[in-house]
């Protein structure tokens, strides 16, 4: 019974964590550009990814489950993972600890493309093409319950396509696209063929918080303040959000659904009020829940406050996440029971969020 409980629960929010292992999938004429993984001479828990004699893309520290739980407790939310399952070399053991969890099935995105990995169109193609391999088999192993959004080269936009068709024949339910890619927003119709192929394959879009823009993510980045990702990661994808309601692309691709993960919900009744708002000197019509209308989700967190949320975005495209894997402000190993939990939510809602929506979203 508990069983077919969890199948219903979607984690919309999960991630795996690179190790080396995933760059095994590069083609022999590529491995030049596999990247190396470098530790920090001061920090035994610090490791980056060095390209081209470069630091690039992202990677959390690796800490023991016993550092977890220390930093889970200053956090108040938990964080604890065994490394071989956030990292994705036992799947059995990330399938096990699914079922603790009570989670039937994750959404898999990626750690490392949260900043760029690479300004070179053949890396790109390259390392994308392994990570999008890597993940067709860890799908092959998850017994359906492990599903991913694929990582594309999208400065190249016939090979994304390539790629796209590959991952969706291989597990995949969505494309990542970072708020800030190649240099463009994604309301540029330089995206346009990505969005029309993501529509005829029936996959979404998976706008995670990221920043593949290396000088405004320095710019944002804070120095005096502990504001953490937020700048830097968060309002590049609540803007996206913003601009894509008010843009043309709801209307060019009708079927194309959205997702924006790892933002948390609390700014969507600023976000809607605003789109209305501003349509009359704008001269377009915005429907009063833009999100239905448009088929746009958000992940929300346990500490958001969801009558509120309900009143704009309504019941039927919020969705949930644990981030598991990761140790920042988003991260809540047992959101899913945190969130079963609150009193100010009905059960029919709380089904929504945690099934029938994600379900909705990834077309599972």
């Amino acid at each position: 019974m508990e069983q077919a409980i969890n199948s219903k629960v979607i984690d919309a929010d999960a991630h795996v964590i690179e190790t080396e292992k995933t760059w095994d999938y590069l083609e022999p004429s590529e491995r030049k550009f596999r990247p190396q993984i470098y530790g920090s001479p001061d920090d035994s828990t610090r490791q980056y990814w060095v390209l081209d004699g470069k630091i690039r893309g992202f990677r959390f520290a690796t800490l023991t489950e016993q550092q977890l739980e220390v930093e889970s407790k200053k956090a108040g939310r938990s964080f604890r993972t065994p490394q071989a399952a956030r990292e994705l070399d036992d799947v059995d053991l990330r399938l096990a600890h699914l079922d603790k969890l009570g989670i039937g099935v994750q959404i898999l995105h990626n750690t490392m493309w949260i900043e760029q990995v690479t300004d070179q169109s053949d890396a790109e193609i390259a390392l994308c093409m392994s990570w999008n391999r890597w993940m067709s088999d860890v799908w092959k192993k998850g017994r359906g319950r492990l599903r991913w959004s694929c990582v594309v080269p999208a400065m190249t936009i016939e090979e994304s396509l390539r790629q796209m068709r590959f991952a969706k024949e291989n597990g995949s339910v969505a494309v990542c696209l970072r708020p800030l890619e190649t240099g463009r927003h994604l309301v540029d119709p330089y995206f346009y063929p990505i969005y029309d192929e993501a529509t005829r394959l029936d996959m979404a879009l998976a706008i995670h918080i990221a920043n593949a823009s290396p000088g405004f993510l320095d710019y944002l980045s804070p120095r005096y303040d502990k504001g953490g990702g937020l700048a830097p990661f968060r309002l590049p994808a609540i803007m996206t959000c913003f601009s894509l309601i008010m843009s043309e692309i709801p209307r060019v691709f009708p079927d194309l659904r959205w997702g924006f993960i790892e933002s948390s919900a609390q700014w969507v009744p600023w976000i809607v009020n605003e789109t209305i708002r501003r349509s009359g000197a704008s001269g377009q019509r915005i429907p009063r829940n833009p999100l239905n209308a448009f088929k746009i989700y958000i992940t929300a967190q346990t500490d958001d406050d969801f009558p509120f949320i309900f009143k704009y975005a309504g019941e039927d495209n919020i969705i949930i996440g644990t981030d598991y894997g990761h140790t920042d402000a988003s991260s809540e190993i047992d959101a899913i029971t945190v969130f079963k939990g609150l009193k100010d939510i009905s059960d029919s809602a709380k089904r929504k969020v945690l099934s029938d929506n994600p379900r909705a979203l990834f077309a599972l």
